[in-house]
């Protein structure tokens, strides 16, 4: 099974983590957190995301999820996919993109990155106040 890392501005990640958790109990794959600060410094913050990767890796690969591309934590993400050459990292997170992910948390993570990819696009619904809804 996959790691998962969650690289994110301030607490957007253990907010989002938080919730899924109350869906899963216990969390179907291993899943650490990385939080970036204003004003903290990317060296440290990715010398800290290693070592989360490190922990939660293995032979199943990682999969990375960050908030925003081209941001600081979607940078630092990108670091350490060149120290993990065989991790995924799928930009754009959000809480529907993380349940689908801990749904199928025993795919193969070629599959988990479709997975979160079909989880962030399904989730996007359009609704109107006549109250018709469909997804975009």
């Amino acid at each position: 099974m996959a790691g998962l890392l969650l690289i994110c501005h301030q607490r957007i990640g253990d907010e989002m983590l938080a919730t899924a958790s109350q869906l899963f109990d216990p969390l179907p794959m291993p899943v650490a957190v990385l939080s970036i600060d204003p004003g903290e410094d990317p060296e440290a913050a990715c010398a800290r995301g290693l070592g989360l990767a490190d922990g939660i890796a293995d032979h199943h690969g990682l999969l990375i999820l960050t908030d925003a591309f081209g941001s600081t934590p979607s940078n630092i993400a990108a670091r350490i996919l060149e120290q993990h050459p065989s991790a995924h990292l799928v930009a754009g997170l959000s809480l529907p993109m993380l349940i689908r992910v801990l749904n199928y948390a025993g795919l193969p993570l070629e599959q988990l990155v479709i997975k979160a990819i079909s989880g962030g696009h399904d989730g996007i619904i359009h609704c109107t106040a006549k109250g018709n809804c469909h997804a975009e």
